[in-house]
């Protein structure tokens, strides 16, 4: 199952097709304190690279050429239910919001970034994504306790 372990230690993957805000990301990021920030501009390679390293966060720029953003959505949607994973989408685009989230995304920021509230939703993000994994890890434990009960029970 994916998920963070803590929130700096979080798996995030930016995803844009100007190098110039990837580098203002992962800079941004990595002087926070984040150790696992890495990047693409390949919109095609977002799911394959989900799968590959189980990503806490991915920061999705919608507006991408081969694949929009919109596209990579539906496509992280159709992986196995246990790869969930947060998707906040980056916009110049207002219009692209309700589309965005109606998509499966679950936060925004608008561009051009305004770095302390990038830094903020990131923070929000993670922590709520830290905190679901926790609670599903201890609702997938409780049937296996329950088990060994019945069992000496019994």
């Amino acid at each position: 199952m994916c998920g963070p372990t803590d929130v700096l230690g979080a798996r995030i993957l930016i995803v844009d097709d100007q190098d110039s805000n990837i580098r203002l990301l992962e800079y941004t990021l990595r002087r926070r304190g984040y150790v696992a920030v890495s990047s693409t501009n390949d919109s095609v390679e977002v799911s394959a690279l989900h799968r590959q390293n189980c990503y806490d966060l991915i920061m999705l720029d919608v507006q991408m050429p081969r694949m929009n953003g919109l596209d990579v959505l539906k496509g992280l949607r159709g992986l196995d239910e246990h790869n969930d994973v947060a998707v906040l989408v980056l916009t110049a685009d207002p219009d692209q919001v309700v589309r965005a989230m109606e998509s499966g995304a679950t936060g925004f920021l608008s561009k051009p970034f305004v770095l302390p509230e990038v830094l903020l939703c990131v923070g929000l993000m993670l922590e709520k994504a830290l905190q679901l994994h926790r609670h599903l890890g201890h609702r997938v434990a409780e049937p296996e306790a329950m088990k060994d009960r019945l069992r000496r029970f019994v």
